[in-house]
């Protein structure tokens, strides 16, 4: 056996060996993708609303079914105007339309209560498209595309996969090589005749091929139980997933460049990877409604160019054309932070 194929074997065996990394390794990702796509969701439900009016006619009454057969709103019924403020200041109700019979129009009104910025925004979106086609105004045709149904799982997986690269393969990895350190095991196979790019690659491919097994299980989990479309850019999918990997393994070597512990290697990455992926790589807040200053910041994660690429494949189904830019972009990191990771390990090495 060689020296690389031994490298290799002793870092899987460390890995396998390590229960709790193996747990938080292989369950974290599969529990993360079923939170985000199940239990954390954007979608509005369930708006509880009351109608106030002041004398029944046709148009009111058609307005009112409208109101009851809509499935993302419980109809409460008909209120008083006494009772309209202590409904919302109650909670009792979300939202309230008024309705008044004038000059042969239905002239209307919402009241919601904006306390839930996102959920009032929705209902009153909700209800004008109820209303809509009714009180003199023509009808309101809206066509969703790539996600016809607005699920919020078609948004947050793609980020999920990019919060999960990170992790593992930069956090893991810097833990991983900066524990050879402490232990003194890195000085005793530095001043071996092992040659240092070898150290590098017998140190990092497990974590690689580790990462490509969790891809495929985050892949399968997300066509079959989160229901994402299926087709022909899986491979497309696949194969800038594997770009992102290897330039989190190149970030995750960088920074044990860096540290000389174990803790300042969790510490360093949790600040400058955790964090930021989560609130300027678009994951969850999309980055045109920032300011421009952190819309400058958020270019320079890698993160925030993959989650781009992912959705255009995984959501948008658009061929590679389309993801030029950010495939650029994340092959010029990944060769910018593997350059400069193997100048700073050997430096460290004479």
């Amino acid at each position: 056996m060689s020296i690389f194929h031994s490298l290799v074997k002793k870092e899987a065996l460390h890995i396998v060996r390590d229960t709790r990394t193996m747990v938080i390794i292989i369950i974290m990702p599969l529990v993360l993708l079923l939170l985000f796509g199940y239990a954390i969701s954007t979608e509005v439900n369930d708006i509880r609303v009351v109608a106030v009016v002041d004398q029944q006619t046709e148009e009111i009454r058609d307005i009112i079914q409208r109101l009851k057969v809509n499935e993302y709103i419980t109809f409460q019924g008909l209120a008083t105007h006494e009772d309209t403020d202590r409904l919302l200041r109650s909670g009792t109700s979300d939202a309230v339309l008024l309705l008044r019979y004038d000059a042969g129009l239905v002239k209307t009104q919402i009241l919601v209560d904006a306390s839930n910025t996102n959920m009032a925004r929705t209902a009153a979106a909700y209800i004008r498209s109820i209303i809509a086609g009714q009180s003199g105004h023509s009808p309101l045709i809206t066509s969703t595309l790539y996600n016809p149904q607005l699920k919020s799982s078609y948004n947050f997986v793609p980020g999920i996969l990019g919060m999960i690269f990170i992790l593992i393969c930069a956090i893991m990895s810097s833990v991983s090589i900066v524990r050879e350190k402490e232990t003194g095991t890195m000085n005793l196979l530095l001043v071996s005749p092992v040659r240092p790019r070898t150290i590098i690659l017998g140190k990092l491919l497990p974590y690689f091929i580790l990462s490509s097994i969790i891809l495929a299980l985050m892949l399968l989990m997300s066509y079959t139980v989160l229901g994402l479309p299926v087709s022909s850019s899986v491979v497309k999918v696949i194969g800038v997933s594997m770009l992102y990997i290897i330039l989190s393994l190149s970030i995750g070597l960088l920074v044990s460049t860096i540290v000389a512990t174990q803790l300042s290697a969790l510490i360093v990455s949790a600040v400058m990877f955790m964090l930021p992926v989560i609130m300027l790589s678009g994951m969850i807040f999309p980055i045109d409604n920032m300011p421009v200053a952190l819309q400058w910041i958020s270019s320079v994660i890698p993160a925030r160019w993959y989650i781009e690429a992912m959705r255009k494949l995984m959501v948008q189904q658009l061929g590679l054309g389309y993801i030029y830019r950010e495939v650029i972009i994340l092959s010029s990191m990944t060769v910018l932070f593997l350059t400069l990771a193997i100048i700073k390990f050997k430096s460290s090495t004479k």
